[in-house]
């Protein structure tokens, strides 16, 4: 295990990498918020159905269960948007991989498994305790 204070500034090569990755997430991201838009448009319309009567549909869930499974990953992709967005920022200011906790880099690694991270491991475990 590397210790804190050998960790040093990520590398051209690494940083582009990452770029490229936050890039590819965004792509995805976008793809699933365009999906689920139009899926939202269909629950909407369907619930406005007059002829509608899912509450008593005993073969799957409710029009209104399914508007708010899709509402609340709509949600939780949106924040995944920002994030990813957030650390595009942070690439183009010259911000990217340091701690916003503590202001030491964050480690490559943890990085290329959450390229949107804003903490280093140890902060990020303080932070969940």
């Amino acid at each position: 295990m590397q210790s804190r204070a050998s960790e040093s500034a990520l590398t051209d090569a690494e940083l582009r990498l990452l770029e490229a990755q936050l890039r590819g997430r965004r792509l995805d991201i976008d793809r699933e918020l365009g999906g689920l838009a139009q899926t939202l448009v269909e629950v909407r319309e369907a619930r406005g159905a007059e002829s509608v009567d899912d509450e008593h549909d005993p073969e799957g869930p409710t029009l209104s269960s399914e508007w708010s499974r899709i509402h609340g990953v709509h949600g939780e992709l949106a924040a995944a948007s920002e994030a990813v967005e957030a650390a595009l920022e942070r690439i183009a200011s010259d911000s990217y991989g340091v701690c916003t906790r503590c202001g030491q880099p964050i480690g490559f690694a943890r990085l290329e498994a959450r390229p949107e991270a804003t903490l280093c491991i140890e902060c990020a475990r303080a932070a969940e305790r």
